[in-house]
């Protein structure tokens, strides 16, 4: 099952859903913006991904910039208290994962 991390009201989000119905794709919706996660499912994400938490940075929200220059682990607390912070959408399949900008990557991993 693919599990999308997303945000409903986010253009890149709809845009993926688009193209993952195109492909025929069921997938699984995670609004980790309402829900929240975990250090450590921030931590699983990232590593499924093969990215670090500066690169997953939301750089639009207020203080990304300056939390960019932070350790990994200042930033992924960051991120558990401000989920906002997280770059969106993450999908999931298995053990990999990929942050769907361009939304085409994703089909990396289906």
């Amino acid at each position: 099952m693919i599990t999308v991390y997303e945000k409903s009201t986010c253009t890149t989000c709809r845009k993926l859903y688009k193209l993952l119905d195109a492909e025929g794709v069921d997938f699984e919706k995670v609004q980790y913006q309402v829900t929240g996660l975990t250090e450590g499912e921030i931590r699983d994400l990232l590593d499924k991904a093969g990215i670090t938490p500066a690169d997953a940075l939301r750089m639009r929200e207020d203080g990304a910039r300056e939390l960019a220059a932070e350790e990994d682990d200042a930033i992924i607390a960051a991120m558990v208290e401000r989920p906002a912070l997280l770059q969106r959408p993450i999908v999931v399949n298995g053990e990999k994962a990929v942050l769907a900008r361009p939304v085409e990557s994703v089909l990396e991993i289906l």
